[in-house]
């Protein structure tokens, strides 16, 4: 056996790599200890130059490098959208690459991630560790193996917080419930009975508000109007299904024919003017100095007239996409006149909805990123739809019943068949508060408002 070069340390053996970091995984004592430790130390079992934890709750958790990640950062969004459809299309470890995403998500593959990636899913998370090369059997197999355990590791540090927190309450309950001899039983019933109460004010509770909201298109392709004029015929219904190409609606189309009838004669005027000067011209100089502001009138008839074709062209609308239509009554504009950039109707993909709830300027309450949002829809008050919030808008509009509101947009967080435009009333969950500031939240708004305290 040939002896170790001397200054260098043999590399050990993945086996072993494998026990320690199992070892680390069991123990460490908290959750971000774990999500340090599986993207930065399992560099160690083997190399890699990016690695993500994943959260179907939360989105991007952690990033090696980086302590804290910015989750409206360019790179974090993208990440989050790429895992979504990883773990929605790839149940199970696997080699990945930009072929498993969308066309809209892997062009965007080589500016943010290594060529070659490995994705480990689990029960509402997953990793990802990118790299240069690709992946081969035996280091999938210690990967997977890896994040068994640390997955395991995870569970128990979840449950076990837990746990904790309700053993300490219990704890607490019991000791004031205890007897005690030294006190008059009527002193002793007051004080149980007073500090029930103050237990129970400051018993955490979720704070949360109501807002009305509705289902909406996620991501609609708008149909503006291209031109001013009158809208002629429909020829698609509210609601219906259209392909990419599809005619949707025309103008009326006499006013434009006559306009580019118009312009060709004026054209073809100019031009004839033009030819009838270029023939004097070879026998009188006057003629030839006319030549150039003809020519320029040719091409000022010539733009005209390609406007005025371009506008008869563009005067029926076809689909920019597949999708569903949405649009009011067909009846209430045809024979309207309409001007270029109004809005006329929206094409929705089929599955591409999320929630839009309004949220009152009085009850605007803290929301994190990816915070709960809940809609009970007036059509299905016993089933809620679960989506997680995307954003809130920095500006209050007014709404049509004259009140102001903050828009709010969330995605949801299952796939499922949901028609667009359904109402309901949504509910956005913020932060745990105690139950006396819950109680007196709105009240203490009121007072400050009003009287200044």
């Amino acid at each position: 056996m040939s002896a170790q070069p001397s200054g260098t340390t043999p590399p050990r053996h993945p086996l072993l790599v494998l026990l320690e970091l199992g070892r680390r995984a069991r123990a460490a004592r908290s959750t971000e200890e774990l999500g340090f430790l599986v993207v930065n130390d399992s560099h160690a079992l083997g190399a890699y130059r990016q690695a993500a934890l994943w959260r179907a709750d939360r989105g991007v958790d952690t990033l090696s490098g980086v302590l804290e990640p910015e989750t409206n950062a360019p790179y974090a969004q993208w990440l989050d959208q790429a895992c979504r459809t990883l773990a929605a299309s790839q149940p199970e470890a696997i080699a990945v690459g930009p072929h498993h995403l969308p066309p809209a998500l892997a062009q965007q593959w080589s500016q943010w991630l290594p060529p070659y990636a490995l994705w480990l899913p689990f029960a509402g998370a997953g990793l990802l560790f990118a790299t240069d090369v690709p992946w081969d059997e035996e280091a999938i197999a210690l990967f997977k193996e890896w994040s068994d355990t640390w997955h395991y590791a995870w569970s128990r540090q979840q449950s076990s917080a837990s746990a904790w927190s309700w053993r300490r309450l219990g704890h607490s309950i019991k000791h004031m419930l205890a007897p005690h001899p030294d006190k008059p039983w009527w002193r002793q019933r007051r004080s149980l009975a007073a500090a029930s109460v103050g237990l129970l004010l400051f018993c955490p509770v979720r704070l949360s508000v109501l807002a009305p909201g509705e289902l909406v298109p996620a991501n609609p392709a708008l149909i503006r109007s291209p031109l001013d004029g009158v809208i002629a015929q429909f020829q698609v219904q509210p609601n219906a299904s259209v392909q990419a190409g599809q005619p949707l609606f025309y103008f009326d189309q006499a006013p434009l024919a006559t306009r580019m009838e118009v312009a060709a004669q004026a054209l073809a005027t100019a031009q004839a003017e033009y030819r009838q000067y270029a023939q004097q011209a070879l026998s009188d100089p006057k003629s030839k100095t006319q030549l150039a502001n003809l020519g320029g009138k040719i091409e000022e008839k010539q733009a005209e007239a390609d406007f005025a074709r371009d506008q008869l062209q563009r005067s029926r609308v076809m689909a920019p996409q597949a999708g569903i239509a949405l649009f009011d009554d067909p009846g209430e504009w045809i024979g309207k006149p309409v001007q270029t950039g109004e809005r006329i109707m929206r094409i929705a993909a089929p599955g591409d909805v999320e929630v839009e709830a309004w949220l009152p300027i009085g009850d605007a309450i803290p929301l994190a990123d990816e915070a709960e949002v809940t809609l009970y829809l007036a059509s299905a008050p016993l089933s809620a739809v679960q989506a997680w919030l995307r954003y809130v808008a920095h500006d209050a509009v007014p709404r049509p019943d004259g009140s102001y509101a903050y828009r709010v947009r969330a995605r949801l967080a299952a796939q499922a068949e949901l028609r667009i435009g359904l109402k309901g009333t949504a509910r956005l969950s913020g932060p745990w508060v105690p139950l006396v500031y819950w109680m007196l939240r709105r009240p203490l708004a009121v007072m400050r408002q009003y009287l200044g305290l």
